[in-house]
């Protein structure tokens, strides 16, 4: 089920200056001179804070990862193996993803470039994160919560978990499933219906409709299998070279 977000304004939490690089910090860390930066910062490629009003460039430690590093690798090298994640990346518990879904919704806002389908986003990824803690509640096999970021630079979306994964999670209503590709071809497309807590994966159903209507790429693992709609094509479901514990997800606008 959808969670509807209330628009709200997230108030600015202080900098804590070990977490703040200035700008010459910041162009060693990513290798480029500080006139490229600033004409980043202009453009709006990557975008310096500045404390209270002045003029100097400032840049959080998490923007920095985030730009230089691959999102969706550092997600799956998670799903894959586990082991430790930024903490910008890892939402332990629902309410941290909560929080940094609205933070996201308010980042869509103030970009201006994504108006048209905004709601849309914030529904079906929060559709799929809330998934992971709903459907594992209890239930996970070794590190709870989920990995979420996203990069507008880049217009990607990009969500993992280490949980029960889709076809342990349909097989509690649906004993017949057999394989992991046949378990997503079920969430993506079949009503599954029962009393509560029976009524899994018609969620997924919703994020098809929405990624297929407004032209979107999805890419959607669980196990060994892979669901990929390209440009809001039709879906396709298929073995993947990788196996994974949980699932692992990218959406791209």
């Amino acid at each position: 089920m959808v969670r509807i977000l209330r628009e709200h304004k997230i108030k600015d939490m202080s900098f804590h200056q070990k977490d703040l690089y200035n700008i010459s910090e910041a162009a060693k860390f990513l290798n480029v001179s500080i006139d490229t930066l600033r004409r980043w910062d202009k453009s709006g490629k990557l975008v310096a804070s500045r404390k209270g009003g002045g003029t100097h460039r400032y840049y959080k430690k998490e923007d920095l990862d985030l730009f230089s590093s691959d999102l969706f690798a550092l997600a799956k090298n998670w799903a894959m193996s586990g082991g430790n994640i930024s903490s910008g990346f890892y939402c332990e518990y629902s309410i941290t993803f909560q929080t940094r879904l609205l933070k996201m919704q308010e980042d869509l806002m103030a970009s201006k470039k994504y108006d048209k389908i905004l709601s849309l986003i914030v529904a079906i990824i929060g559709e799929i994160g809330n998934n992971s803690y709903d459907h594992n509640l209890g239930n996970w096999p070794d590190i709870s919560g989920i990995f979420f970021g996203y990069d507008l630079n880049k217009n990607t979306f990009v969500l993992a978990d280490r949980g029960l994964g889709i076809f342990k999670t349909l097989k509690q209503v649906r004993s017949s499933l057999t394989s992991h590709q046949e378990a997503l071809q079920v969430a993506f497309t079949e009503i599954i219906s029962g009393r509560a807590p029976e009524n899994r994966g018609n969620g997924l159903k919703f994020v098809r409709k929405v990624v297929q209507k407004n032209n979107l790429d999805l890419f959607f693992q669980s196990g060994d299998a892979e669901a990929v709609i390209h440009d809001g094509q039709e879906l396709s479901i298929n073995k993947s070279e990788t196996n994974i514990q949980g699932c692992l997800v990218k959406i791209k606008i």
